[in-house]
């Protein structure tokens, strides 16, 4: 049976594409319904910078907020600590606090371009869990709080269960992680009346544990609800490009280099990212992802446009457009593309051109990089590279090199100031 939501947050989370599971669908609905339902999503600070992998959920806060309800951004200061072993086949590497308070300014960054932060009840808050997890006293802890998990329940768990299954190492930090992330979802439903954990479909076990803990230690009721794990329609991990992970943060990633990550959207995919990652109507998605030929190309164009608009501001999107206009269609350089730097004293020596690509970003090693040569892949200045070997000279840098790796990924190699 269709589930016809009656709250308008539950009916974009169907329409648009974002839920995969939830706890309690009815109750859900009806205390969205009934009030303003305050809702957090947590981020480990393991980088200085979101990445594309995050804004599926990013985007939902957003609608929560948009629909008059109250997005929590939970820092995971005290978490970041242990790590999230969900999904890994490693331990992640332990960060000192400077660098977790580092990684968290730096992610701040980003919620501030989607969620309207204050004091006004469907004001975003943003939060720290160092606030409450860094002053536990550990006895208390597992007297009050431990005795309510089940060892046998949390082996079950899927998370847990692949790296077990595959003979894996799970530190007993990492075991530790769940029972901090169900107590992160009571202390938020203490503090701030917190109804709602939204995640991906792989924190399906701890939204579930946090839920559980509350209504055995409060007895309340509260909910989860998770969006399914992304992949690209070719099976790809969403978030990955060639380059590694696309990050949100304009420091780490240029506003062009993001736009043409989603101007190179599969065709099968740009229905669904419309939907997912812009506010256009769905009917509107549904239009341009139907679209076949060259017509899916604008709607692509359209697909990067709004969702760079969105993270960088209209004017960036629309110079990322004129610049990839520019490259594509009439072959300049486009001043807005990525930039490698040689120094002075560099140039005058010579560098390869090998060196250059790998330095470009266009690719991760020189072995890589004379493959491309080889296949046929590599241009400077728009003319075909045929020889790895190739020295390029001061006089050429200083006239601006443009280098490209097949017919989507280009940047400029400019001497140092």
């Amino acid at each position: 049976m269709t589930y016809h939501p009656k709250s308008d947050f539950m009916r974009v989370m169907i329409e648009r594409g974002f839920l995969a599971d939830c706890t309690d669908v009815q109750g859900l609905d009806d205390a969205l319904n009934a009030g303003v339902v305050p809702a957090y999503i947590g981020y480990d600070a393991t980088a200085s910078s979101l990445h594309v992998g995050h804004l599926l959920n990013v985007m939902m806060l957003r609608w929560l907020q948009k629909t008059g309800h109250k997005p929590i951004t939970l820092m995971g200061g005290g978490t970041t600590k242990v790590g999230d072993p969900s999904f890994r086949a490693d331990e992640r590497p332990l960060l000192t606090p400077d660098q977790i308070a580092a990684n968290i300014a730096g992610m701040k960054q980003v919620f501030a371009r989607y969620l309207d932060y204050g004091e006004g009840p469907t004001d975003a808050l943003m939060l720290d869990n160092a606030e409450w997890l860094d002053g536990l006293n550990y006895l208390d802890f597992l007297r009050d709080v431990g005795r309510h998990f089940s060892v046998n329940r949390m082996l079950s768990f899927e998370s847990v269960k692949s790296r077990l299954d595959r003979e894996q190492s799970l530190s007993f930090l990492e075991f530790n992680y769940m029972i901090l992330q169900a107590y992160d979802f009571m202390e938020l439903h203490r503090r701030h009346g917190c109804l709602l954990q939204m995640g991906g479909s792989d924190q399906w076990g701890n939204i579930v544990n946090g839920i559980d803990l509350t209504r055995r230690i409060l007895d309340d009721a509260v909910f989860g609800l998770t969006s399914p794990l992304l992949t690209t329609s070719d099976g790809r991990k969403m978030g990955k490009s060639q380059n590694g992970a696309v990050w949100l943060n304009a420091d780490m990633l240029s506003p062009y280099e993001f736009w043409q990550f989603w101007r190179n959207t599969t065709d099968a995919d740009v229905g669904r990212f419309l939907k997912l990652y812009t506010e256009l109507p769905v009917a509107e998605c549904d239009r341009l992802g139907a679209l076949e030929g060259s017509e899916i190309n604008e709607a692509k164009i359209i697909l990067a446009n709004e969702v760079t608009a969105l993270l960088h501001g209209r004017e960036a999107a629309e110079t990322a457009q004129a610049t990839a206009q520019e490259v594509f269609e009439h072959g300049g350089a486009g001043d807005d593309l990525p930039t490698a730097t040689v120094t002075r004293q560099e140039a005058a020596e010579g560098v390869t051109v090998v060196q250059l690509i790998v330095r470009a970003g266009l690719a991760k090693s020189g072995k890589e990089a004379k493959r491309l040569i080889a296949e046929g892949g590599a241009r400077l200045n728009d003319a075909p590279l045929d020889d790895a070997g190739m020295m390029v000279d001061a006089e050429q840098i200083a006239a601006t090199v443009k280098l490209s790796a097949g017919r989507k990924r280009h940047a400029l190699v400019k001497l140092a100031d």
